[in-house]
């Protein structure tokens, strides 16, 4: 029988899945304070000694009290307070903690009225280009995307990844806004079109309410392209009001995050979006490199630029398309530079924290992109990398929360499941699941056939478990997208943190037939 999810405050705790939502909201929790909260929600006012703390949260191995008191103290600045200022989480001294809050047990007519009443939750749809140039459906999909940015920012809507939004099923035809609200899970959804002519932009936006197909809201824009910017402004305002208007007027701060000094930078990195998703291809990292050089070219402390030049570098590391020690110094200033001129931007510490897990900084990986998560909650790639970070850092189970945690907020995302599932046999990988992990990359590079990262960690993982014919297959995919594939290589720059990991990976490449 599944385990009953547990309510308390403004949170919802689910062991089973290993979600914890506030306000509907996911949380990033990590796995051992999971582990925590649940065995500490399930006995709510009871003593729990710091053994059998520890030995839910990390059963069968021999930890230090340290690592208690670390966790718990993580999950107290998680909680913070309840309403009566008094902290969910008591120390018993020199025994244990103990649970303080009422805990409410949701059962299944619970859980339908959760469902049939969701948290505030929104899917902006791409923009229909209503412009004779075809190619100015880039103009069209990056006002949605900064409206998805924008409205990501306030902790308490769900916004639904953009990846999932702009879902293919969607273009070029009618919608249904009643079936993309039961296909994405959100209660509201905002559509539109432009028309570009000249200097000039027309702009209708509408957001409507799923449960009934009711038109909530609708305006138009006919504006000059240099108010382009202030535009984004309000149509993202008109719709928080129209969404939720007493949170709007409650909890709504405006994001100011600096735009670009040039209508034209911003136009070079929304073209290269696509390209930079491909997960595999050297020809579409260089498409998406000479848009976002470009785009530098025209505003050279532009943030998003930098820190989308700063992922395709790091791609190129990891997939064996440039020399590591070469391209993730200058990786890391463009990081860098960008966070130093717009340290609120989340792509900015997203795109550090991936430059730290390709060089093998855990920890400041994951400081990063808990960064990027914590300035935009509904950012599920960060959460991808965030679990590649543990899953090469030797805490799989946290990878693996994190993954489940990315698919939540974006189940319609064909352009990151390939990266989802490679990560995931990545943690299964180090966890030594092997056949679970050859599992996982096959379907990744069925998706991505050119994703040289996944048919490597299936070489790897179909060499453990003994396959060696579909090992064989995949190290011969693995070294025509990356010829100079080589056991020194995987020793010298693979982003295994842990020596004993990245023996098994060499292992299994070895009985593959690397040398």
């Amino acid at each position: 029988m599944p385990e009953q999810r547990l309510a308390f405050g403004p949170f919802v705790l689910n062991p089973e899945a290993g979600t914890l939502l506030r306000q509907g909201l996911p949380v990033a929790i990590s796995y051992r304070g999971l582990l925590l909260l649940s065995a500490m929600a399930r006995n709510a006012g009871e003593v729990l000694t710091k053994s059998e703390l520890l030995n839910a949260a990390w059963p069968g191995t021999a930890v230090e009290e340290s690592n208690l008191s670390v966790q718990v103290a993580s999950l107290r600045r998680l909680l913070g307070s309840m309403a009566d200022g008094t902290e969910w989480i008591a120390t018993v001294p020199r025994v244990g903690y103990r649970f303080t809050g009422a805990i409410e047990k949701l059962d299944e007519a619970a859980a339908a009225r959760n469902s049939a009443e969701p948290e505030p939750s929104i899917a902006v749809l791409p923009f229909v280009n209503l412009s004779d140039d075809a190619e100015q459906q880039y103009f069209a999909e990056g006002l949605a995307e900064d409206i998805i940015m924008r409205l990501a920012r306030l902790r308490w809507l769900f916004v639904c990844a953009r990846n999932s939004s702009f879902s293919y099923s969607y273009r070029d035809k009618a919608i249904d806004v009643k079936q993309v609200g039961r296909e994405l899970g959100v209660r509201y959804v905002l559509g539109g079109s432009v028309r570009r002519s000249g200097q000039r932009l027309r702009i209708s936006a509408e957001a409507s309410d799923t449960s009934t197909g009711r038109q909530l809201w609708t305006e138009r824009y006919d504006v000059q392209l240099a108010d382009f910017f202030t535009l984004q402004d309000q149509i993202a305002d008109s719709v928080i009001g129209a969404v939720e208007p007493k949170l709007y007027a409650a909890e709504h701060q405006r994001y100011t995050s600096r735009p670009p000094t040039s209508l034209d930078a911003w136009g070079f990195v929304m073209k290269a979006m696509p390209h930079i998703w491909s997960w595999s291809s050297e020809s579409e990292l260089a498409v998406a490199e000479q848009l976002l050089r470009r785009a530098i070219d025209a505003d050279p402390d532009y943030p998003r630029a930098n820190s989308l030049f700063a992922w395709t570098m790091a791609s190129r590391a990891l997939l064996g398309l440039a020399e590591p020690a070469e391209v993730l110094p200058k990786a890391n200033e463009m990081a860098q530079r960008a966070i130093a001129h717009d340290a609120d931007d989340p792509w900015t510490h997203f795109a550090a924290g991936y430059v730290h897990v390709m060089a093998r900084r855990s920890e400041k990986a994951v400081a990063a992109l808990t960064n990027a998560i914590t300035l935009n909650p509904n950012l599920a790639i960060a959460h991808v990398i965030l679990g590649a970070a543990y899953g090469f850092g030797g805490m799989p189970e946290d990878g693996l929360h994190h993954l489940a945690m990315a698919e939540r907020l974006s189940p319609r995302d064909s352009a990151q499941q390939p990266g989802i599932l490679t990560v995931a046999g990545l943690c299964h990988f180090v966890a030594q699941r092997f056949l679970d992990a050859a599992s996982f990359e096959h379907r990744a590079v069925q998706l991505r056939p050119h994703f040289g990262a996944a048919w490597r960690t299936l070489a790897a993982a179909a060499g453990m478990a003994g396959n060696l014919d579909e090992a064989t297959h995949a190290l011969s995919e693995a070294k025509r997208l990356h010829p100079t594939l080589s056991v020194q290589w995987v020793e010298k720059y693979y982003p295994m943190v842990r020596e004993q990991d990245r023996a098994a990976y060499i292992d299994g490449l070895r009985t593959a037939g690397l040398e």
